[in-house]
C-alpha cells in the first residue's frame, strides 16, 4: 500500500514520496530477472545462483511485489522456495492468486505472522499446514475469501474439522468460519487478542475463552446468535476491548428485550473496558432514564452510567437504534457513527476492515462531499483510498469509494495534490475498473473521475493500463451508453496529446478497428451521434504522422465508410473536418497514396475544394490530400478522369479563396510533411498549397508556429524557394511572408 496522505506545511495534500529503498524494490518487482528467472517449463521463477536473500529483504520484497505487481501467484512465491538463501517471516497477502501449493511453500519458512485476504485460490485442503508448520506463529489472519478453515461455497457452511498447533499464538483472525463445540481455543494460552467476524457458533459457547489467561481483545462483529452468550462474555474479567456490533439489523439480530439493563451488566462485570463497540445494536437504549435511577441521569446512554467519571476510549455507535450517536452526554473520548463529519471517519478508520458496513461509511462520506461540507479533506481521501486499495475485489466499495473520489478530486482543493497522491489515486481507480470491468456503473464513475485530471501528463505512468480500461469502455458497454460516450472522450483526449511511440501502442492494441466498429454499428443503424463525431477524430489523431495504422485504417475499409458516412450525413460539419483532417495523414504516406488514386476518391476529394464547410478547414484538407498525391509526379496519377491538371488548377483556385487570417481547428507537431512539399519543385501547386499552410500558422498562431519552422530549418528551405526560378510568384510572396513573421518575431534572428 501506498503511504499515508497528508496535509504539509504549505497546505498541500501529499503522500510521502518513494524512498530510494522503495525505488530499489519497485525496479526489482518490475524486473524479477535481476534476481530470478523462469525454471525448465518456464512456469514458476528461480533464485539466480550466488544470491542469498536475508529475512528483512524477504519481507519487504513480497510486499513491494504486491504493491507493483498487484496479483502475487506462485510463479513469484517459487523464488522463496529455498530457505537456505531466503527466510520469511511476516507475510501479509492480499488479492493473490495464490494456491495451496504456493502457501505451503510459504509456510515451510516457520512463519511469525500470517495475512490472507481475498486469496480464493486457498481452500480447505490446506487446513493441515496449520497443524505441520504453525509452531512459530505468532499472528494469523484469514480473512475474507481466504478458505483455509472453511469451504468457499455458501451452501456448504458447516462445520470444519481443522486444529491449532500454534502455541505461540498471540492474534487470532477468524472471518465467516463455522465454529463448532469440538474446536479446541484453550491450547492457545498465549492468545491475546481474538477476532471472529461473521463467524457462526454452532453448539460453541465462548466459556472456552475463559481459560485464556492473556485475552484482552475480543471481537464478534456480525457474530449470532449473542445473546445467549452474554454471561460467558462477562467471565472474560480481563477485556479492554469488546466489540459485540453488527453490520444490519433488519433481520432482528441486535435487538435485546432490556438493552439497558444488558449494557450495565457488561459494564459492572467488564470493569477494564477501554473500547466498546455496540453499533448496529439497541444497547445503547433510548436515552431516556429508567425509574429505577436514583440519582440525576448524567448520560444519554443509561447503560453507560458506570463511566460517567470514567469514559471509554472508544465507543462504536454507527448505526445504533434511537440514532444514539446523535445525543449529547457520551461517556467516550471517541464515537464512531454518523452524526457529523468526526464519527464518520472515526468508523472508517476503526472499520477499515468490515467491507459491508465501511462500504456503508463511504456513502455518508460521499454525501459531505457531495454538498461540499466535508472539511477535513486529507482524513476522509486516505480513508477511502485505505478502503479502495485493502477491498479490491468488493465492488459496492469500489462503486462507493469511487463515486466519493470523483468529488474529492473535483472540489477546489483537487490543485493542493501533489503528484504521488494524484499517481494514487489514478492507480487506485484503475485497480478498481480492471477488476470489476463488466459494471457500468464502476466503469462511470472512474472514467468521470479521471476526466478531473491533467490529460495525458496526469497518467502517463499507467498509460497501457488505461488504454485497455478505456477500449474495454469503448467497445463492450451498450450501444450509445453514457460509459461509452465519456471512455471515447478520454480515449480521443489521450490520442491527441501523445507522442508517436504511444500513438503506435494505440494502434497495437486495436484504437483503429474499434473506432471502424463503432463507424459501422452507426452507418448500419443510419444513426449520427458525438461516438461517431470522436471515432472519426480519434483516428485522425492516433494516425498522425503514424503510417502503420493509416494502413491499418485503409485494412479496416476505412475508405468505404468514408464514402458511406458522406453520403448518408452530408450536412454534418464536425463529421467531414474529422474526416477529412484523417484522410490528410492518410495522404502524408507515400507507400498509402496509390490506394487513394481511384476515380471515384479523387472526384470526392476535388469537389470538397469549394466547400465552406467549418471555414475553410475541409477544404483545406482535401487541397492537402490532392497535393500529396499530385507531388507524386504524373506517372503515378493512374486515372484518366478527372486529370491531373484539371485537379491542380481547382487547387490553386481554391487557394486563392482563403482567407490568410483564418483561424484553425488543427495542430501540427511537425512541419516536416509540408517542408516536403515545399521542395516539391516539378510541381509549384504543391508547393503553393504548402507555403499558404506555413503562411496561415505563423501568421495565426506565430508563438507556437514560428519556432518550428527554424527548428525543422524551414526559413532556408523557403529562401531557397524564393531563389529558385521555377515557382511563380504568387508563392514566392507567400514564402517571403513565413521568413518575413519567423524572423522578426520576438527575441528572433536568422541566426537566433
Amino acid at each position: 500500500m501506498s503511504g499515508k496522505v497528508r496535509l504539509k506545511e504549505n497546505g498541500y495534500l501529499d503522500e510521502d514520496p518513494m524512498t530510494l529503498q522503495d525505488i530499489i524494490y519497485k525496479y526489482i518487482c518490475e524486473n524479477l530477472d535481476v534476481i530470478s528467472s523462469p525454471n525448465m517449463c518456464g512456469t514458476l521463477r528461480q533464485l539466480n545462483e550466488g544470491i542469498v536473500l536475508p529475512n528483512d529483504i524477504c519481507d519487504r520484497l513480497l510486499k513491494a511485489c504486491q504493491r507493483f505487481r498487484r496479483q502475487l501467484s506462485d510463479d513469484v512465491i517459487n523464488i522463496f522456495q529455498d530457505r537456505t538463501r531466503t527466510s520469511l517471516k511476516i507475510v501479509h497477502l492480499r488479492n493473490s492468486t495464490l494456491t495451496n501449493t504456493g502457501l505451503e511453500m510459504i509456510m515451510r519458512h516457520k512463519l511469525y505472522s500470517l495475512t490472507l485476504w481475498y486469496c480464493n485460490q486457498i481452500n480447505v485442503q490446506s487446513a493441515q499446514l496449520l497443524t505441520l508448520y504453525g509452531e512459530g506463529l505468532r499472528s494469523l489472519e484469514l480473512g475474507i475469501n481466504a478458505h483455509m478453515l472453511q469451504n468457499s461455497e455458501p451452501n456448504e457452511k458447516e462445520p470444519v474439522d481443522f486444529e491449532f498447533n500454534c502455541p505461540h499464538l498471540r492474534r487470532l483472525v477468524l472471518n465467516g468460519v463455522v465454529l463448532h463445540n469440538g474446536l479446541q481455543l484453550n491450547c492457545l494460552l498465549e492468545l491475546t487478542h481474538l477476532d471472529l467476524t461473521s463467524c457462526v457458533l454452532v453448539g460453541f459457547s465462548l466459556e472456552v475463552l475463559a481459560s485464556l489467561p492473556l485475552l484482552h481483545t475480543l471481537i464478534l462483529f456480525n457474530v449470532w446468535p449473542i445473546a445467549n452468550q452474554l454471561q460467558a462474555i462477562c467471565l472474560l474479567r480481563r477485556l479492554r476491548s469488546l466489540d459485540i456490533s453488527i453490520s444490519n439489523s433488519g433481520n432482528g439480530h441486535g435487538t435485546y428485550d432490556l438493552p439497558d439493563q444488558t449494557l450495565e451488566m457488561i459494564m459492572n462485570n467488564l470493569r477494564e473496558l477501554t473500547h466498546l463497540d455496540i453499533s448496529g445494536t439497541n444497547l445503547a437504549g433510548n436515552g431516556v432514564a429508567t425509574k429505577e435511577s436514583n440519582f440525576k441521569l448524567r448520560t444519554d446512554i443509561p447503560g453507560l452510567e458506570s463511566r460517567i467519571q470514567r469514559p471509554l476510549q472508544f465507543l462504536g455507535l454507527y448505526h445504533t437504534a434511537h440514532s444514539a450517536c446523535k445525543r449529547h452526554d457520551i461517556p467516550a473520548n471517541e464515537i464512531a457513527g454518523d452524526a457529523d463529519e468526526h464519527q464518520i471517519l472515526t468508523a472508517a478508520r476503526y472499520y477499515y476492515d468490515r467491507p459491508m458496513l465501511l462500504t456503508r461509511v463511504l456513502n455518508d462520506l460521499y454525501h459531505l462531499f457531495r454538498f461540499e461540507i466535508c472539511k477535513d479533506i486529507h482524513l476522509a481521501l486516505d480513508a477511502v483510498l485505505t478502503a479502495m486499495d485493502r477491498h479490491l475485489k468488493f465492488k459496492h466499495m469500489q462503486i462507493s469509494g469511487s463515486a466519493t473520489l470523483f468529488y474529492i478530486v473535483k472540489g477546489r482543493d483537487r490543485s493542493k495534490f501533489g503528484t504521488p497522491l494524484r499517481h494514487h489515486i489514478i492507480r487506485t481507480l484503475l485497480n478498481g475498473m480492471e477488476t470489476h470491468l463488466t459494471d457500468d456503473t464502476m466503469l462511470r464513475n472512474g472514467y468521470l473521475t479521471l476526466t478531473q485530471f491533467q490529460m495525458p501528463n496526469d497518467v502517463l505512468f499507467v498509460y497501457e493500463r488505461l488504454i485497455k480500461v478505456l477500449l474495454h469502455g469503448v467497445s463492450k458497454t451498450e450501444q450509445e451508453g453514457f460509459v461509452q460516450r465519456i471512455a471515447i472522450y478520454l480515449l480521443n483526449t489521450l490520442a491527441c496529446q501523445v507522442d508517436g511511440k504511444q500513438k503506435l501502442f494505440l494502434g497495437e492494441l486495436g484504437v483503429v478497428s474499434t473506432m471502424l466498429n463503432l463507424i459501422k454499428d452507426r452507418l448500419t443503424r443510419s444513426v449520427f451521434d458525438d461516438v461517431m463525431e470522436v471515432a472519426w477524430s480519434t483516428m485522425w489523431n492516433v494516425t498522425d504522422e503514424t503510417a502503420i495504422n493509416c494502413r491499418r485504417f485503409l485494412e479496416g475499409r476505412g475508405m468505404e465508410y468514408f464514402l458511406k458516412c458522406l453520403r448518408t450525413f452530408p450536412d454534418r460539419d464536425e463529421l467531414l473536418r474529422n474526416m477529412m483532417g484523417l484522410l490528410g495523414n492518410v495522404a502524408e504516406v507515400k507507400s498509402l497514396r496509390p490506394k487513394l488514386m481511384t476515380q471515384e476518391f479523387i472526384e470526392v476529394f476535388r469537389n470538397l475544394l469549394v466547400s465552406a464547410s467549418d471555414g475553410i478547414e475541409v477544404s483545406y484538407n482535401a487541397a492537402g490530400v490532392l497535393a500529396h498525391i499530385a507531388s507524386d509526379g504524373p506517372e503515378a496519377w493512374t486515372i484518366p478522369s478527372p486529370s491531373r491538371d484539371s485537379v491542380l488548377i481547382r487547387l490553386v483556385e481554391a487557394i486563392r479563396r482563403w482567407d490568410i487570417k483564418s483561424e484553425r481547428n488543427i495542430n501540427y507537431r511537425s512541419f516536416e510533411p509540408i517542408l516536403g512539399l515545399v521542395r516539391c519543385y516539378e510541381t509549384p501547386q504543391c508547393q503553393h498549397w504548402a507555403v499558404w499552410a506555413l503562411a496561415n500558422l505563423t501568421q495565426v498562431y506565430p508563438e507556437k508556429y514560428c519556432q518550428l519552422v527554424k527548428e525543422e530549418h524551414g526559413i532556408e528551405i523557403l529562401t531557397e524557394l524564393i531563389q529558385d526560378p521555377r515557382p511563380y510568384e504568387d508563392i514566392k510572396l507567400i514564402a517571403r511572408k513565413v521568413i518575413e513573421k519567423c524572423t522578426h518575431w520576438p527575441n528572433w534572428s536568422l541566426d537566433g
